[in-house]
């Protein structure tokens, strides 16, 4: 089965049990083909089960034997599909399709010396990436394209054949602009007058923006904050420096550095709306990793991330793996119906979280909605190498 049959509903459409049993036949067939053609994978699926526990630092592989007391390669839920922990793709280079037929790779974001993820993409899992994000943020802002204000710098995405994550976003989503602008220059200088002739040109029109959650605040906010010398007291009105009471912003990651800073996601949209007028209803967070590009979680009106029927969340107790109950916290195991050319489809993040509910959101949207808390205490993967001995294909 393809994912010819998860287009036919819309992103938020199926009720649970349907979901999951378009999810469960979906996932059985990418553990068949990860196996097949990926060592790294197979070597993993003749070990889970058998290696996996838990240390004080962290999420190790080892010698000692944790009974799940499932069929790793027979999963009869979600919950039971065998995940990876997210930092392996830090340590090694996995994927299922031969090198000539990368057609992409992209790397997380991370400091310098730090290592990055690399994930390796064929054109039919890069074209289905591209089509689930479009059926999912246009759930959120509607199908026509929009003048767009992307949030960062043009050297972000020079690079075509190898994307980071930066530069990946930016790419995705362009494609709702219909006229596009850089907010900033390579140095990070916000263009200020280009963005109000951008602004004041499409007055009439929605304006569609993009960027990342610290870049933003960090390089945005507090730069209109500045040249507004402090007056941010007041909402925007006709003295503002630009007026985006009609945009609509999505934005993503950097939390962890803004929880540094102590700045809450209720501060976040009040701070925006008082130097640029944008509503807080119109600021949309989501949840998402290169390591699962596509899949995103988006912020519905309610200030919920949701699971689309592309996706699935799961929380687990570190004790034992275990899934969680709703309404318990738990780390944060992400599913997606994506990825045929590398084993990302099951991912044990280094994010805590909590899922509040499923089916009843307010929004009236279908699936899971939940809730991240931040990153888990001393996260850790050690081992996974020898696990995964071999060069990944």
């Amino acid at each position: 089965m393809g994912m010819e049959e998860f287009y036919k509903y819309e992103p938020y459409e199926l009720g649970a049990d349907a979901k999951r049993e378009l999810l469960c036949a979906r996932l059985a067939e990418l553990i068949d083909t990860h196996k097949e053609n990926c060592s790294g994978y197979r070597n993993y699926m003749e070990k889970v089960g058998n290696s996996l526990f838990i240390s004080e630092s962290g999420i190790c592989f080892d010698d000692k034997k944790i009974d799940r007391e499932i069929d790793p390669h027979k999963p009869e839920s979600i919950e039971e599909t065998p995940f990876l922990p997210v930092g392996i793709f830090k340590k090694l280079n996995l994927k299922s399709i031969s090198d000539d037929d990368v057609f992409k790779t992209m790397t997380s974001s991370g400091t310098t010396g730090q290592q990055v993820s690399k994930i390796f993409l064929d054109r039919e899992t890069a074209k289905n990436q591209q089509k689930v994000l479009v059926e999912i943020v246009k759930s959120f802002t509607g199908s026509e394209r929009m003048p767009m204000i992307i949030l960062d710098c043009p050297s972000v995405v020079k690079d075509r054949a190898k994307f980071s994550a930066r530069g990946a976003g930016i790419l995705g989503f362009s494609i709702f602009g219909s006229k596009k602008i850089y907010a900033f220059d390579d140095d990070m200088n916000l263009d200020i007058d280009g963005i109000r002739e951008f602004v004041n040109k499409y007055e009439d029109k929605t304006i569609f923006m993009f960027g990342f959650t610290f870049m933003i605040w960090e390089y945005f906010y507090k730069e209109l904050a500045r040249l507004a010398d402090g007056k941010t007291d007041e909402v925007a009105d006709e003295k503002a420096l630009l007026n985006l009471q009609n945009a609509v912003l999505i934005h993503g990651g950097g939390w962890k550095k803004l929880a540094n800073e102590a700045v809450s996601k209720e501060e976040f949209k009040d701070s925006l709306n008082r130097v640029c007028g944008i509503k807080q209803e119109n600021v949309h967070d989501y949840y998402g990793m290169v390591e699962q590009t596509g899949c995103i979680y988006m912020e519905c009106e309610c200030g919920h991330l949701h699971a689309s029927i592309y996706s699935d969340v799961i929380t687990r107790r570190m004790k034992d793996f275990s899934a969680c109950d709703f309404g318990e916290e738990g780390v944060i195991e992400v599913v997606s119906s994506l990825p045929e050319s590398y084993p990302g489809h099951a991912i044990l993040t280094e994010d805590m979280g909590t899922i509040l509910g499923e089916d009843d959101c307010p929004c009236g949207r279908k699936g899971k909605y939940f809730e991240i808390h931040g990153r888990m205490a001393k996260a850790e993967v050690r081992g996974c190498s020898d696990t995964f001995s071999g060069r990944g294909r």
